[in-house]
């Protein structure tokens, strides 16, 4: 399957807590990292997602938050990348700032002042925030 997604990590389900709304889906990706998805209790049985079956987790750069310093608390942001600024491109008011994390790489898109305000630089350390709610998940 073709994805204009360019955020996709693999990885396996660890765990599924089931929910009338929303099932939360651990995955243990690839790198190492521990990511979560919230996703909707049809999706879990249409997928057949179970412990250990092998998934892409997806997520859209716009949905990429970054911080340049450790977050202490940020509850609703619990898929926390650590990773390394490894290229900034821009053009017009937007930036893409890739970020290689273990087992992979993700793409930020933030607004080219951000990248400025923020003194962003291929080689800074960085912490790719994702909210679970913004993970998307398809098998491997």
């Amino acid at each position: 399957m073709s994805l204009s997604i360019r955020d996709q990590l693999p990885g396996t389900i660890t765990s599924i807590s089931p929910g009338e709304a929303t099932a939360m889906v651990d995955v243990h990706l690839t790198g190492g990292q521990d990511l979560t998805a919230a996703v909707a209790p049809s999706a879990v049985e249409e997928l057949g997602l179970a412990e250990g079956t092998s998934v892409n987790a997806l997520v859209t750069a716009t949905h990429i938050r970054r911080a340049t310093s450790p977050v202490e608390d940020a509850r609703p942001l619990r898929n926390r990348l650590p990773g390394t600024i490894t290229g900034i491109a821009t053009g017009g008011p937007m930036a893409s700032v890739k970020i290689a994390v273990d087992g992979g790489a993700v793409t930020a898109a933030v607004t080219r002042d951000a990248t400025t305000d923020l003194d962003l630089s291929p080689g800074d350390p960085v912490v790719a925030l994702v909210e679970a709610t913004e993970v998307a998940l398809t098998t491997a």
